[in-house]
């Protein structure tokens, strides 16, 4: 399935997207990663890889409302659209379907 084929950067943020539902955006999703992985996130690589997620289809951002703290700048917050949750559920199924095919010897090693 060619057309779910996502990178393991992707991945990540795909799931942590899903993780934070409803709350995530640039500086959450980054927090969440580095805290859960540790793991040092760029911001530009982040936001590179939401946006190509986006194009692809498998996010959707939406403005939050606007508040003082950030001079009236509305947070970006992004959502796990049905095409980008079929993408993480076959990338599941397939590092499984890897896993479940080792020999036995070598998870041994």
């Amino acid at each position: 399935m060619e057309q779910y084929k996502i990178g393991e950067f992707e991945e990540l943020v795909l799931l942590t997207v899903g993780v934070l539902h409803g709350r995530a955006y640039g500086v959450s999703i980054k927090d969440e990663i580095e805290q859960r992985l540790g793991r040092q996130v760029s911001v530009g690589a982040l936001q590179i890889t939401l946006r190509r997620l986006e194009k692809k289809g498998m996010l959707k951002s939406f403005h939050g409302e606007s508040s003082q703290p950030r001079r009236g700048r509305p947070k970006l917050f992004f959502t796990i659209t049905p095409y980008g949750k079929r993408a993480i559920e076959y990338t599941h199924q397939t590092r499984n379907e890897l896993w479940n095919a080792l020999p036995q010897f070598v998870l041994n090693l």
